[in-house]
Order: C-alpha cells, then sequence, then structure tokens
C-alpha cells in the first residue's frame, strides 16, 4: 500500500493545483484508477498520485502525475490513481449489501473525488462516459480476473458500491458510475459558468 503520511502532517491543495498538474501531464496519461485506501480517515498514502481525505480535502502526493505509483496491479504506466482515505475493516459480502465499516466514503469525499475527476478528464481529454479510461479499482479488477466473485485470494473492490447521499438517500449504488456521473455533471456546471460569465 505504499508509505502512509499522517494528512495532519501535510497541506491540503487545490483543484487549480490538480489542473495544473493535470495540464503539465496532458498526453502522457490515459487511464484514471479510483481507490479507497482501505485504512483510517487522516492516513494518505504515497502509492497514489492523489488522496482525498474525510472533508473532501485533496492531498497531492507528487509534484508531477507522469510519476509511476503503485496504485492498480498492471495497470500503473500513464494512469493516475487516486484514493479516498477511508473503509478500514470494510467487507464486500455480496456487493449491495457490502459493510463499509466505522470509517466509510463521506459525502465531501465523493463529491470532492468527483470533482477531482471532472478536472483530470477536461485537462487530459479522458472520456467521462466510458469506463475503459476512468475506472474504480473494482472494475479495474474485473478486468483482469481479481474481482468480486472471481475467486481469487487478492480481490480488490475498491469503491465496487457507493452511498448516493444527494440523489438516493444515502442508497448504495455502482461507484463507478456515481463518480463518473457526479464528474460529468461538474463539467457541464462549470463549462456552463464560463459561458454564463460567472
Amino acid at each position: 500500500m505504499g508509505n502512509m503520511i499522517p494528512a495532519d502532517d501535510m497541506t491540503p491543495d487545490s483543484l487549480e493545483r490538480v489542473r495544473q498538474l493535470a495540464k503539465d501531464a496532458y498526453a502522457h496519461i490515459d487511464h484514471i484508477y479510483l481507490h479507497w485506501t482501505a485504512g483510517h480517515y487522516g492516513q494518505c498514502y504515497d502509492s497514489y498520485h492523489i488522496c482525498i481525505d474525510r472533508d473532501g480535502e485533496i492531498y497531492l502526493m507528487c509534484d508531477d502525475f507522469t510519476e509511476y505509483k503503485s496504485h492498480t496491479w498492471k495497470r500503473n504506466s500513464e494512469a493516475i490513481g487516486i484514493a479516498l482515505c477511508c473503509c478500514a475493516y470494510a467487507e464486500a459480502n455480496n456487493g449491495i449489501n457490502c459493510d463499509l465499516g466505522d470509517e466509510p466514503p463521506t459525502a465531501e469525499q465523493i463529491e470532492s473525488m468527483a470533482q477531482v475527476v471532472a478536472v483530470l478528464a477536461k485537462e487530459l481529454e479522458l472520456p467521462l462516459y466510458n469506463s475503459n479510461y476512468i475506472m474504480t479499482h473494482c472494475e479495474a479488477a474485473y478486468k483482469d480476473g481479481y474481482g468480486p466473485f472471481q475467486n481469487d485470494p487478492d480481490m480488490r473492490w475498491d469503491l465496487w458500491y457507493l452511498p448516493d447521499y444527494y440523489g438516493d438517500e444515502g442508497r448504495l449504488c455502482d461507484g463507478g458510475a456515481l463518480i463518473r456521473g457526479k464528474a460529468a455533471f461538474y463539467v457541464r456546471k462549470w463549462d456552463e459558468e464560463v459561458y454564463m460569465g460567472d
């Protein structure tokens, strides 16, 4: 999982800083992988490019998005790894009945991840509605044969399901679709604000 760095020892970063690093990495990144750390709130790990803590604070774990990080098995080249700092002791069970533990993804984390994905997708020109480019670790694991129900002892199910705090009263829904949908909303909203002069 990499080295743990307490969030209290770092200074949160901004979406504008994410945007600048994305511009610098243009044409060198073709995938984004979405994770949770399976650790505690306040614990960031340097195996990801970006960590997002409980209240939505963004922590950049590098100064260059082309830096190689070991976040997704066999998918780390030309890729950015983003992780929510949460889900210690979570249990997959059978998906929709999964237990996200005592430190589940918060509404603020989910919104912040969607905003980060929106900035990255826009700047890197990656399609938001195609899960071949922006996917959860669970979606990547399914494609590579070590996802849920594939009988692999190294199963990964990061963001398989997430609570939809705003659209469906906190019910669990497809995590990848939720993040990509929210990211698309932010891209449209920001484009409209620029168009309207806000």
